[in-house]
């Protein structure tokens, strides 16, 4: 009899609630009652409170149960579940369940299903067809097809995919070295995840590291580029090991290195770890710390697909961006653009944190509502209480009240909200949220992660703080008020980067929508004399 194909997540997320723990007590009370397991450490499938969910492969499909805990591994053996069986855990089919089965999984349809760093399991997957399919192309045919695909950045900024490519195939670089049109050139992978709320791109790097890998192979395949960097964050080191592995494997088997899958066409890939800046979310930033110096952004012009990692022409998008990449390349662009609507294409996984019943991953096509996650997916707010905001893009995202969560998930229907998507996150909030504090909160964390190059950040994100405290204690509100719509002005147009030009959305959307919040306090006869205020009286 063959050994029991059981499932424990080795996702950090499942590991912090002891995922660890359950599977070392499912391999002791296997050898305990004689029976053979195998024991795959795969991906989250994305429903957080459920982990650690342990899933059993049976005739009838993989059974899910959970959340398991280390004590009750015992009772599960009891209940025969490596056969199905019943207990007060049992969930059913795993791909039956609802929260599941109503999504549009396209980058994320092996994460939870497959062992991350078995190639071959990954091939049995669709692994690397993507990458079968470029080698027969030629580079502009490449670009041509992520371009009619309508894939655009998932990083924040949206920008079209294929455009960014299309600038750095034409490119010529500073010097003349090694690859076939005479330029070296870079594929960066901003794997910086910073924003609060998010993990997609950790949990598709821990769950399914190949893909990264091989889009971003095809990527170089595109526009000429013999090497790649994976710029990951520090606190990832579950994502590190994946990935490190996986490059290793991918060089053995011949899909990485001088010669991929022999074809004559060279890919090398490496990570490099940062030390968790903010900043370095930013892409020129981040250059700056791949190339050993302090991360703090570059003046544009000129752009990094002109001049970029080391001076060369360099691509740089993020996770999800190349993790779309291969599902493009092997079932074609036409396949990838029937999701979604408008200018917004394909799929967006959308991750669910903060005061939220059911916290986790949601992939859907563009178009689905934020009632609909908040409420279908999410089930409410975790405490019982109405949601009163929800926070939608990171830290610089918009603060949205009730009356907008019909907005579909569409770029362009949520900058007419002056609100933006960013990369996916939403962090719920109920109605015992003080929105001026975070308001202020916004400005104080542009303050400390500034990167201090310009002066409406560096300077404006201090005075803001200064400027909501004034608001907050009631002492001439109107001015106060008229003051920080200002300051916000001069950080939109005048900050060098996005963390300066965005930390605005917060603070204003939080002012407009909630404007209740910033007159908690009224000022007494002494405070108002101490401002001058009603001195002519």
């Amino acid at each position: 009899m063959s050994a029991i194909r059981i499932y424990v997540p080795g996702d950090a997320s499942a590991i912090a609630v002891g995922a660890d723990e359950t599977a070392a007590a499912i391999l002791t009370e296997a050898a305990l009652r004689g029976v053979a397991v195998k024991l795959i450490r795969n991906g989250s499938r994305g429903m957080l409170w459920r982990e650690p969910l342990v899933e059993v492969e049976t005739a009838q499909g993989r059974i899910a149960y959970g959340p398991v805990m280390e004590e009750d591994v015992a009772s599960l053996f009891d209940a025969e579940f490596i056969e199905g069986g019943a207990h007060a855990l049992h969930l059913g089919l795993t791909e039956e369940l609802p929260y599941l089965k109503r999504q549009q999984r396209l980058s994320f349809e092996r994460v939870g299903v497959i062992d991350p760093v078995d190639l071959d399991d990954y091939l049995a997957h669709g692994g690397y067809r993507g990458l079968d399919s470029a080698l027969l192309m030629e580079p502009g045919a490449i670009v041509m097809a992520v371009s009619e695909s309508g894939l655009r950045g998932r990083g924040g900024a949206a920008f079209p995919t294929g455009i960014k490519w299309k600038t750095v195939l034409d490119a010529q670089g500073a010097s003349a070295v090694h690859d076939t049109q005479g330029t070296q050139k870079y594929i960066v992978c901003n794997a910086d995840e910073g924003d609060s709320g998010t993990f997609s791109d950790r949990m598709l790097m821990e769950g399914d590291p190949f893909t990264l890998i091989e889009g971003m192979t095809i990527a170089g395949l595109a526009v000429g580029a013999t090497r790649g960097y994976i710029y990951l964050r520090c606190e990832y080191p579950h994502a590190h090991r994946a990935l490190n592995a996986a490059i290793t494997t991918a060089k053995a088997r011949g899909y990485l290195g001088s010669d991929i899958r022999s074809s004559g066409k060279a890919f090398e890939l490496e990570v490099r770890l940062g030390a968790g800046a903010y900043i370095c979310g930013e892409e020129t930033a981040l250059l700056e710390s791949i190339e050993g110096r302090r991360g703090q952004i570059r003046f544009k012009p000129p752009l990094p697909a002109i001049k970029g990692l080391f001076g060369q022409p360099t691509v740089i998008n993020n996770v999800i961006t190349f993790a779309s990449v291969p599902i493009i390349l092997a079932r074609g662009a036409e396949h990838y653009r029937n999701f979604g609507m408008g200018r917004s294409r394909g799929t967006l996984p959308i991750q669910l944190a903060g005061n939220i019943k059911h916290g986790g991953l949601v992939e859907l096509a563009f178009g689905a509502t934020l009632r609909e996650l908040l409420y279908d997916y999410g089930g409410g707010t975790l405490s019982g209480r109405p949601i009163r905001a929800v926070q939608v893009g990171g830290p610089l995202g918009a603060y949205l009240p009730e009356s907008t969560f019909d907005t579909p998930l569409d770029y362009e229907a949520f900058a007419a909200i002056k609100a933006m998507l960013g990369h996916g996150g939403i962090v719920v909030f109920d109605d015992t949220v003080d929105m001026a504090a975070q308001a202020r909160y916004a400005m104080e964390f542009c303050a400390v992660e500034s990167c201090g190059k310009c002066t409406p950040c560096r300077i404006g994100s201090t005075r803001g703080v200064e400027v909501i405290d004034r608001l907050c204690s009631g002492l001439d509100s109107p001015k106060q008020e008229a003051l920080l719509r200002d300051l916000c002005e001069t950080m939109t147009f005048g900050s060098l980067c996005a963390l300066g030009g965005l930390t605005p959305y917060p603070v204003l959307s939080a002012l407009d929508h909630f404007p209740e919040d910033f007159r908690r306090f009224s000022p007494s006869p002494a405070q108002l004399g101490r401002a001058g205020v009603g001195a002519a009286a």
